[in-house]
């Protein structure tokens, strides 16, 4: 009698299990960071230096939690600005966007002046992939 009372109770157990589960999906999406970084620290420029641009210090997410990456100095590209990287909200959660080189402006007079046959002319898409 005591085993078949234990195994009736072993099976009511066992049946209210499902019934109480909670159901939880986490998609994982590679990049997408849930939690917000913190505000950008305070960081002084250094002095500048010739042929260098500084890169300044960001959050970076290592996994588990954020961690400061110090300011650096990087190579400058000729006709290029610097645009640093950023973190955007996106997709329910946050994403690093790494900084980029951009074409430089140009004066408006230069533009003229290459209007005739001697000035530089970049064929299309090929100044995002940095080739002019």
């Amino acid at each position: 009698m005591k085993i078949s009372a234990l195994l009736i109770a072993t099976a009511l157990a066992a049946c209210a299990l499902p019934a109480a589960a909670q159901v939880s999906v986490n998609i994982h999406v590679p990049g997408l960071i849930q939690v917000a970084p913190p505000a950008p620290r305070y960081e002084p420029m250094p002095g500048p230096r010739a042929g260098q641009v500084w890169v300044p210090g960001h959050w970076q997410w290592n996994e588990r939690a954020y961690a400061w990456r110090s300011g650096y100095w990087q190579a400058a590209r000729p006709d290029h600005a610097y645009a640093p990287g950023r973190w955007v909200q996106a997709d329910g959660g946050w994403r690093w966007m790494e900084g980029n080189w951009r074409r430089a402006e140009q004066p408006h007079h230069a533009e003229r002046e290459g209007h005739g046959g001697g000035g530089h002319h970049c064929p299309p898409g090929q100044a995002k992939k940095g080739r002019c």
